[in-house]
C-alpha cells in the first residue's frame, strides 16, 4: 500500500483534511500528518476535528512518500513560507509523485514556484494568484494535470478523494 503525507497546520478546513485522510486510511494506505513540529496539536478552523502531527517537516524526506495531500483553509498560508515544506513539495514534484491540493492548498505550490505551465483548480478567489503564478485555471470540481490533483471546495471532496484513491492503487 501507499504511504501518504498530509501537510497540515492550524486552521485547516476541517472536512478537507478529515474526508481524504479517513478515506486513504480506509482504503488501507498509511498516512502521516506532517506539521512544523512533531506532536503539535493542529486544530481545524471550525474546531470540529484536531490532529497531532506525526512528524515534523524537518525530519522527513519526500522520497519516503508515494503522494502528498494538502488540505485547504488557512493551513497552507501557515506552511507556505517554511523552507522545509517548499523543499519537500519540490522534491516530490521532481520525482513525479502525486500532489493533491484542495481549496487554498495551491498556495504552497505557488510559493514553491511549481505552477508554471500547469492546469489546476482551487478556491475561486485564488484564481488570480494561480494564473499569476503561471497556471491555467479551470473552474471544475477536480482537475488532474500529470501528477497534480486539485479541487475547489468541500463540496468537491468526493471527486477529489476519488482521484487520490485512483492514483494510489
Amino acid at each position: 500500500m501507499s504511504n501518504v503525507a498530509f501537510l497540515l497546520a492550524n486552521d485547516f478546513e476541517d472536512s478537507e483534511m478529515k474526508v481524504p485522510y479517513d478515506e486513504v486510511i480506509k482504503a488501507g494506505h498509511q498516512a502521516d500528518i506532517i506539521g512544523l513540529k512533531k506532536g503539535e496539536t493542529l486544530l481545524g478552523k471550525k474546531k470540529e476535528v484536531s490532529y497531532a502531527a506525526d512528524k515534523a517537516i524537518a525530519d522527513v524526506q519526500a522520497g519516503n512518500y508515494d503522494a502528498i495531500v494538502i488540505p485547504g483553509g488557512s493551513s497552507p498560508e501557515n506552511l507556505r513560507q517554511n523552507a522545509d515544506i517548499l523543499k519537500f513539495v519540490k522534491e516530490a514534484n521532481e520525482a513525479g509523485k502525486p500532489i493533491a491540493s484542495i481549496c487554498h492548498g495551491p498556495q504552497i505550490l505557488i510559493s514553491a514556484d511549481l505552477l508554471k505551465g500547469r492546469t489546476i483548480t482551487c478556491y475561486p478567489p485564488l484564481k488570480d494568484d494561480v494564473v499569476n503564478a503561471g497556471a491555467e485555471f479551470k473552474d471544475e470540481e477536480v482537475v488532474v494535470d500529470r501528477n497534480y490533483i486539485t479541487s475547489r471546495t468541500p463540496k468537491d471532496e468526493p471527486a477529489f478523494v476519488r482521484e487520490i484513491l485512483k492514483v494510489l492503487q
